[in-house]
């Protein structure tokens, strides 16, 4: 049928017993578009019937078991219209009944007392003995059913599928079809010599195996091979388009250090930088010498310094004739980072605007002629820096902060504000982990704020039920009369909205109640608030004019207030790992010694038991990120379900850290002995790399 490998990119019409409707279900249900998309759908786990068990041996928590033994008693029970047949097997060591509620007049004919059989089923404890309520049954011998497989795969389905006979049966008999057809062309796509060498089976005998494994060490070997090409070819992907870039892409050389950043480095610097800090600060100065376009990303946990080295990267542009920006993905964050850099710079005469959606038309005209002619040398905002009326003089670096919340399409429009594309830093206060970092970020250079600066005190991280509520009011004024003001935040869900608004304002009424005026001031801030709103209450909590903010988790980012030492988190358990570090890091910004409180019901789950016990644990950002990476999967962590590179089949990023790491290496070594992939025996990859580039097929889809 099949003459050469194009089979594997043949219509999935092509496979006998799916016919027009069945296809067009398969593509709009799962993507199934191909033969090969068909055979990469793989089981999303396996019933292990590779031993026979006796009945002495079965436990309820066996999630399904083979037994063969002797039928010595049949009956049926209930009236003809709702019969139900109750079975035994003996097999020397016990006895099992078999129960079925339904079918009875095509499971009763399958019953003769004396025959030997096997079934397979769910063993459950009833009245004395081990029950399987509807087991699949045979004789001995027979025919492919439950005795004469191994491993039976289960296929993930839809319901609309499942109209059409593709449940996982059905999935399995068309996937059954084509392997029984002649796969000996099913192209390899890594070189002889890396397979050799790392002892991976051949890709063929991989997908023969994946969906029909003989035994558990079959099984493993496959999707061995299976998760490793899956995680080399996107570091492979990652690692070669850096490669590319760093040849081809020509950027804006920085070539001097002058008086801007010489002026304000050695006279208006207001601490002493962190080793980390100089070194990251060498790291992009060495990039910005180069000759090509910087793609870097600057990690550090809340709190570490990494505006002022985005600053100091803005310094270095200015030097040498080139305007910066600096894109934040909220207002809130966007006019933080406005009112920093024009608080440090105050003494200098570089320029600093501030552009949002808010900007009123009598600011935002001059201030983008002021942009145009080049009056302007750093200009901070949000999404509104993409409109078209935004023209640069002379765009040489944008800073993007939070990038994994601006789409590609959007940074490719800030990329085209000049004639060759600025040098790119983008900045995250939310540690990676480094296997997600590897995946989601592998194509930028790294560098890590791993210091915090001297003179900050660890924050002390508390965990209180509700039952404790008066004393954590109490330990509040305590801090209110040193002086200190107070956060606290409410969570704020989208599939409870309504109800997280009603905590909000009630929780807003009890402070109030307890933290009556005139000795105390209660501000609040929420989204459903106008923005002009918010800025007002958030203004007054920043100025002193306030003790306490009740808010949402709007102000997860961008809230720089050094005098706050306390945040109260209210439901700490609905709320994630990573964004409990992110709300933390509000505080501790002082030289006073701040507090977290983290505010639980009596009950919780044991997952959010761990969290707490992690926050109350470390303050360290990264290992944090580790636990929450380990807790939550990476699909839900920096909005990679919508990132296209998490597009794995079979990988996970937490059980095959060490696969991954492998995978890296080796694309890695190999792309520094060949670049452009150009050698005889790196054809496949390049071909694999082309066919992963096509649209709409996924990269794990090559072939």
């Amino acid at each position: 049928m099949w003459a050469n490998s194009d089979w594997l990119r043949r219509p999935i019409e092509y496979v006998k017993g799916v016919g027009p409707q069945r296809a067009e279900v398969l593509k709009t249900e799962v993507g199934i578009f191909t033969l090969f998309d068909l055979l990469t759908w793989y089981p999303y786990r396996y019933i292990d019937k590779t031993r026979l068990y006796r009945i002495a041996e079965l436990a309820e928590d066996l999630p399904g078991c083979l037994v063969k033994g002797r039928l010595v008693h049949v009956e049926a029970l209930g009236p003809a219209h709702n019969k139900r047949i109750v079975a035994r097997l003996e097999d020397g060591s016990g006895m099992l009944e078999l129960v079925w509620f339904k079918g009875a007049r095509w499971v009763a004919p399958q019953l003769k007392l004396g025959a030997e059989l096997v079934v397979f089923g769910k063993p459950v404890w009833y009245k004395g003995y081990f029950q399987f309520t509807h087991p699949e049954i045979e004789k001995p011998g027979e025919g492919e059913g439950v005795a004469n497989l191994a491993l039976q795969p289960l296929y993930n389905s839809t319901e609309k599928m499942k109209q059409r006979g593709l449940d996982s049966r059905g999935l399995a008999r068309l996937i059954r079809t084509v392997l029984t057809q002649d796969v000996q062309d099913v192209p390899e796509v890594l070189p002889k010599q890396l397979v050799q060498r790392l002892g991976l089976m051949a890709r063929r005998d991989a997908l023969l195996l994946i969906h029909n494994p003989p035994h558990l060490e079959a099984l493993e070997q496959a999707r061995k091979r299976l998760k490793f090409d899956e995680l080399f070819f996107i570091q492979l992907e990652l690692l070669k388009t850096r490669g590319d870039r760093h040849q081809h892409q020509d950027g804006f050389v920085f070539a001097k250090v002058g008086d801007a950043f010489q002026d304000f480095f050695h006279h208006h610097l207001p601490f002493t930088l962190t080793n980390a800090q100089k070194r990251v600060v060498k790291e992009i100065r060495a990039d910005l010498g180069r000759g090509k376009q910087m793609n870097r990303l600057l990690q550090g946990d809340v709190g570490s310094g990494k505006t002022l080295v985005a600053l100091l990267c803005a310094l270095l542009a200015k030097d040498n004739g080139f305007q910066s920006c600096l894109m934040a993905p909220t207002e809130i964050l966007a006019q933080q980072h406005a009112e920093t850099f024009q608080k440090l710079l105050a003494a200098t005469s570089v320029k600093v605007g501030l552009l949002t959606g808010s900007t009123k038309t009598a600011q935002r005209k001059p201030l983008l002629e002021a942009l145009k002619s080049g009056e302007l040398d750093i200009i901070i905002g949000t999404h509104a820096l993409l409109e078209d009326p935004v023209v640069f003089h002379n765009l040489g670096l944008a800073i993007i902060d939070e990038q994994h919340r601006f789409g590609v399409a959007q940074r490719s429009r800030l990329w085209a504000k000049n004639t060759m594309p600025p040098h790119v830093l983008v900045m995250t206060a939310t540690p990676i982990p480094r296997t997600l970092a590897m995946t989601l970020y592998g194509d930028l250079d790294a560098s890590i704020i791993d210091q915090m600066p001297a003179g900050r005190k660890p924050i002390q991280t508390l965990h209180k039920t509700d039952a404790a509520r008066n004393a954590v009011f109490g330990f509040m004024r305590e801090q209110i009369a040193l002086g200190r003001q107070v956060y606290l935040v409410y969570p704020l869900i989208e599939e409870s909205e309504k109800m997280d608004y009603k905590d909000l304002m009630d929780g807003y009424e009890s402070v109030v109640r307890a933290f009556p005026l005139p000795d105390y001031r209660v501000s609040i801030v929420h989204g459903k608030m106008k923005a002009a709103d918010k800025e007002y209450e958030m203004n007054r909590f920043s100025r002193g004019e306030t003790q306490i903010l009740v808010a949402t988790t709007v102000i997860e980012v961008g809230v720089n207030v050094p005098n706050a030492s306390v945040m109260v988190i209210e439901s700490a358990e609905r709320f994630g790992l990573s964004q409990l570090h992110q709300l933390r890091g509000r505080v501790g910004r002082g030289a006073e010694q701040s507090y977290c409180i983290l505010m639980t019901g009596p009950k919780v789950s044991a997952e959010s038991k761990e969290r707490i016990a992690t926050m109350l644990r470390t303050n360290d950002g990264f290992e944090i990120a580790d636990a929450d990476l380990r807790l939550r999967g990476p699909g839900d962590l920096q909005g990679t379900r919508q990132s296209g590179v998490m597009d794995l089949r079979l990988a996970d990023l937490v059980e095959d850290a060490h696969l991954l790491q492998v995978a890296r290496k080796c694309a890695d070594d190999l792309l520094s002995q060949d670049p452009a992939l150009t050698a005889p025996e790196h054809a496949v990859l390049l071909l694999a790399l082309q066919s992963k580039r096509q649209p709409r097929i996924s990269w794990s889809r090559i072939s």
